[in-house]
């Protein structure tokens, strides 16, 4: 990948990573005697760093339609809230049982299983905490991305995803079935990212550009999704910071069950091109396009 064609897209996913860890320890910074266990497992996930994705969808979606981050910056650290939760549930071992995160033990394995499990579920609650209580949001702004997030994250969204890629493991599943799969498990999220950044700019989910930016991140969604499933296979555990081949090991359905690695990669080729259309309804929307190709072409 050439760095330099990306210079302008690493430099605001650095500044945007800055902002939001800062924000993130502003509304973690609390703790207790009694307890603090579990809100040192809650940081130790969540500030981990790292490129911040769905905070800087959040963010730059609201900045492309003339908002103020101010206003986006809670639902963008509510966001990574619930995807860090997430990804702490998901690798107990009831789940996928990995024991590497970036890079480094993963929560349960340097907390044990109950207060990583205490964890996940503080941080899943805390991010409503913080949405409702943006301030530079209407309340009836408020009310919607406390909906957007709930429905995201919850059985019609990112857990229902988890629920049939559990219930698919060691089983032969549809292509079709696959993609609703990841159009929940990880999809879900990352459109309310997109979704999110609207409405802090004042596009509430009915407009023209909130529909937009949800053609565009459900296109980047899959493109993520199919590039990871070929960096478990190619890449290696020192380059993602976390263990490869697990999708084999457990039986599981990937888009390498269909296709072999060149096809894998032309699919989401195309569907990162159909996420870039969709940007025609996005006023100052080309540092998304660069996100698009650079997701695409991403070896981590």
């Amino acid at each position: 990948m050439s760095e330099q064609r990306y210079e302008k897209l690493l430099a605001a996913l650095a500044d945007n990573s800055e902002k939001v860890e800062r924000a993130l320890e502003g509304f973690c910074s609390e703790t207790d005697e009694d307890f603090g266990i579990v809100m040192d497992a809650e940081r130790y996930s969540l500030l981990g760093g790292g490129k911040r994705i769905r905070p800087f969808l959040v963010n730059e979606f609201c900045r492309a339609l003339g908002g103020d981050i101010e206003a986006s910056m809670p639902l963008a650290c509510a966001l990574e809230m619930i995807h860090t939760y997430s990804l702490i549930h998901d690798d107990l071992p009831c789940m996928d049982d990995d024991d590497m995160r970036r890079g480094k033990p993963s929560n349960h394995k340097r907390f044990g299983y109950a207060n990583a499990l205490l964890a996940g579920d503080a941080l899943l609650t805390r991010a409503f905490e913080v949405a409702a209580s943006a301030e530079k949001l209407k309340p009836d702004a408020r009310v919607e991305a406390v909906s957007l997030l709930a429905r995201a994250a919850g059985d019609r969204g990112m857990i229902g995803g988890q629920v049939i890629d559990l219930d698919s493991e060691n089983k032969s599943i549809s292509l079709e079935k696959l993609l609703k799969l990841h159009s929940l498990k990880t999809g879900a999220l990352i459109v309310c990212a997109a979704k999110l950044g609207c409405l802090a700019a004042g596009f509430g989910t009915d407009s023209a550009e909130s529909r937009a930016a949800e053609k565009y991140a459900a296109g980047i969604g899959l493109a993520f999704q199919a590039v990871d499933d070929m960096l478990d296979v190619i890449s290696s555990a020192e380059t993602l910071g976390k263990n490869i081949g697990s999708d084999k090991d457990k039986g599981k359905t990937t888009f390498l069950t269909f296709f072999d690695i060149e096809q894998t990669a032309a699919y989401a080729g195309r569907v990162t091109e159909s996420a870039k259309t969709a940007l025609a309804d996005i006023k100052d929307s080309a540092l998304l396009g660069e996100l698009a190709d650079y997701l695409l072409q991403r070896r981590s």
